[in-house]
């Protein structure tokens, strides 16, 4: 009987040291958690990447998805720790994150394009220029410019269903800014989706379907999408006149303008001296060149992704933009300039 009792107790006095400890180890990987948000675009290489780091350091990565827009109103209120960018960040941005006393390393991790793309039973349009889209898109064209043959005479009477990303996506801003000449100016009359994959559905069950989606999905879904070569008449095209289909050839080398685009992540410098994020950082920069080709993206040279993470190590905080996106600009050029914050 005395045995019973004294086994009981061993065994109440266990459990709970058990679930006591269990519980501090639970807390304990709370506080290793690394947050990361922002952009659909991004999403598939951080979530590559945080696969890949969680199975090795055994440290939990949550990984969201609320836009590049949505996910900086989070990071410049030290909500995240990584911020996951199709564009720049903002001068807005800046200034909200300044108010919050966030500082931010800004590393590119890959090119990306946005894609034109049509139902593939569209059997009549292969090309698309600069100013069709700027007469379809831009912000005067809402409620006016709804069938086909309004852009071109030749084109068929049938109205137009389009598709398009949401206000907080950061491939919005960078779309708006190339084909209409201002970011965030666009007519409203669209379905629109921060989750490509929702446009990607759209686009496909509908033959009279227009949209636009980071090339890296289309990539995924070739055989749902047919993407429309895009001809720029612009001075500073290098393919001036002529259409150029999104490619990772003609997006490395520059042809495929305005459309190409980096894009990057954004560490917080606070969040970057704790020694998880620090190490998920180096761990990005030195295996990109590997997953972000895993991820269907285009990757940045070998030499870029060193001099991100020289300039990481080294403390180089600020963005390279000053809050204003740049067409074309060449990712070397970037990493060589002085941040500001």
């Amino acid at each position: 009987m005395n045995f019973n009792k004294n086994f009981s107790k061993a065994l109440f006095l266990s459990l709970s040291l058990g679930i006591f400890f269990g519980l501090n180890s639970k807390a304990e990987a709370a506080n290793t958690i690394i947050k990361i948000d922002g952009s659909s675009t991004v999403y598939p290489i951080t979530e590559a990447v945080a696969e890949e780091f969680q199975a090795l350091k055994k440290i939990q990565v949550t990984v969201g998805i609320s836009g590049t827009g949505g996910g900086f109103k989070k990071f410049c209120d030290g909500q995240t720790d990584i911020q996951n960018a199709s564009r720049p960040i903002s001068t807005d941005e800046m200034a909200k994150c300044k108010a919050k006393s966030v500082a931010y390393y800004e590393l590119p991790v890959a090119f990306d394009a946005i894609s034109v793309v049509v139902n593939p039973k569209n059997t009549w349009l292969t090309e698309i220029s600069i100013e069709e889209l700027k007469k379809i898109w831009e912000p005067t064209a809402q409620g006016k410019i709804t069938k086909w043959n309004q852009v071109r005479k030749e084109w068929p009477a049938t109205e137009i269903k389009l598709f398009g990303a949401g206000s907080d996506s950061g491939t919005f801003d960078y779309f708006t800014e190339a084909v209409n000449g201002k970011a965030k100016a666009s007519r409203g009359d669209y379905t629109a989706s921060e989750d490509d994959n929702s446009l990607v559905q759209g686009i496909a069950n509908d033959v009279n379907s227009l949209g636009y989606i980071p090339h890296s999905y289309y990539e995924r879904n070739k055989g749902k999408l047919k993407a429309l070569g895009v001809v720029s008449n612009d001075q500073k095209a290098p393919m001036k006149g002529k259409a150029v289909l999104p490619s990772d050839e003609s997006v490395i080398n520059g042809q495929y303008f305005p459309l190409s685009r980096p894009i990057f992540i954004y560490v917080s410098s606070t969040s970057a001296k704790k020694p998880e994020v620090k190490v998920f950082t180096e761990f990005f920069m030195e295996n990109a060149l590997k997953l972000v080709k895993e991820a269907q993206y285009v990757t940045l040279t070998a030499d870029s992704y060193q001099m991100g993470l020289n300039k990481f190590r080294q403390g180089k905080l600020g963005t390279a933009f000053g809050g204003k996106p740049e067409i074309g600009i060449k990712i070397q050029d970037l990493l060589k300039r002085e941040g500001q914050l």
